[in-house]
């Protein structure tokens, strides 16, 4: 039988073990509260400093900068694109039709003026030539035989009249009838009659010399027109036919150019253009001598315009033309149109605002930044633009935008002009 009066064991409670966990938790808490606290506080410190010392660096340290010298005999240049070009160019060919049977020349050749370049088959027309130079000497020889006419006919015609005088005179004396006086001055005067003739005859013949003579020269001149020959120094460019070519009047067979008019046609932007004028030197680049500038000088200015591109001709003639000048190939020109003596060049890079006219720089002042609007020049080819106005005396100005520039913080010039 089970004992009821014994104590039951019960399980401990779990409360005293909360309660010491607890404790254990708040004491480490305190134990780590301290370092963290110091930790923060010099981080923080730390970044106080650190943005005291930016602004620092940023608004009150002095910035270098960079500033524009003086220059002194600067050229500004226009630049333009074209290609060597000849101003005398012929495509030279036959008048007259015919098959090509020499050809004496071809193409990089240069030849004198009259030079034979070509011939054609000139046999049929040479006979031609010789058919009209006997046509001259039958003229010739109708000639003689008429003025021989002339000479018999003026005998005959002066013995007739002294017969008929004759016979006249012895009329009035009754020696002679009258019947016979009459046949004398008939005599007479068919005499005459044909001396008038045979003088005719004598112009009729001196015409046909001339007529004949003309087609002689005709037919000489379209022989002549069966030889090819050069109109004046030329240079050959290209042969555009060979032998045993069946040409017709007029068709071209070489290319020819006067060497002496070689030059560079040049297409020049309008809006840069309106300043060029005829004399004014240039240097040319031809892009097979990339390396090299050659002197030239303005020769002409062409009164139209390119109107798609709107570009200004511009032929650009060599000092010395060289050798190598290949028609066609691409060069460069660089047209000196002012000489400035002295300014102030400014790139393009450190101009606020920008305008057609203006904008506005950085400057250096009694050692602090300053800024100023100024007007603007000439624009050199490597972008930096001329000053005209608006830079005090003895100021610099600043070549290169860079961050911290701010008006009155103290600023040095890292090179100072003319060092």
């Amino acid at each position: 039988m089970l004992d009821t009066t014994q104590p039951v064991k019960t399980a401990p409670s779990a409360a005293p073990a909360k309660e010491n966990r607890e404790i254990a938790t708040t004491s480490k808490r305190w134990t780590w509260t301290g370092p963290r606290r110091i930790l923060y506080s010099a981080s923080a410190l730390v970044a106080v400093a650190a943005i005291g010392v930016g602004t620092w660096s940023l608004f009150f340290r002095t910035i270098t900068v960079q500033a524009a010298p003086p220059a002194a005999n600067v050229a500004v240049q226009v630049f333009g694109l074209g290609t060597v070009e000849a101003r005398v160019t012929s495509q030279v060919g036959f008048n007259v039709s015919g098959v090509l049977v020499d050809l004496r020349t071809d193409v990089g050749d240069r030849v004198p003026k009259g030079t034979v370049l070509a011939r054609l088959d000139d046999r049929a027309q040479s006979a031609q030539v010789a058919h009209a130079k006997a046509a001259v000497e039958q003229a010739e020889a109708n000639l003689q035989k008429s003025q021989a006419s002339v000479a018999k006919a003026s005998v005959t015609y002066e013995n007739n009249k002294r017969i008929s005088a004759r016979q006249q005179a012895l009329v009035k004396s009754n020696a002679a009838s009258i019947e016979a006086a009459d046949n004398a001055q008939a005599a007479e005067g068919a005499a005459l009659a044909d001396l008038n003739l045979a003088k005719s005859d004598v112009a009729v013949a001196k015409a046909a010399i001339d007529d004949a003579k003309a087609q002689q020269q005709t037919q000489q001149v379209t022989l002549d027109f069966h030889t090819l020959a050069a109109p004046y120094d030329a240079m050959v460019t290209a042969r555009l036919k060979e032998l045993g070519s069946a040409l017709t009047a007029g068709q071209p067979v070489f290319t020819l150019i006067d060497p002496k008019t070689i030059w560079v046609l040049a297409y020049i932007d309008e809006s840069k253009a309106g300043e060029i004028k005829v004399g004014e030197p240039a240097e040319i680049v031809l892009r097979s001598h990339a390396n090299q500038r050659l002197k030239g000088h303005v020769a002409r200015i062409e009164p139209e315009s390119d109107r798609v591109n709107e570009e200004r001709k511009v032929e650009i003639a060599f000092e010395n033309i060289p050798p190598y000048a290949n028609i066609g190939e691409q060069a460069e020109v660089y047209i000196t149109t002012v000489h400035l003596p002295r300014t102030l060049l400014v790139p393009e890079a450190a101009i606020i605002g920008l305008g057609k006219t203006g904008g506005t720089v950085w400057t250096v002042e009694g050692g602090r930044l300053q800024q100023h609007k100024v007007t603007l020049g000439h624009r050199l080819l490597d972008g930096r633009y001329e000053i005209t106005g608006g830079v005090p005396d003895n100021a610099l100005v600043v070549t290169q935008l860079r961050s911290g520039l701010r008006v009155g913080r103290m600023a040095q010039v890292s090179e100072r002009p003319g060092q």
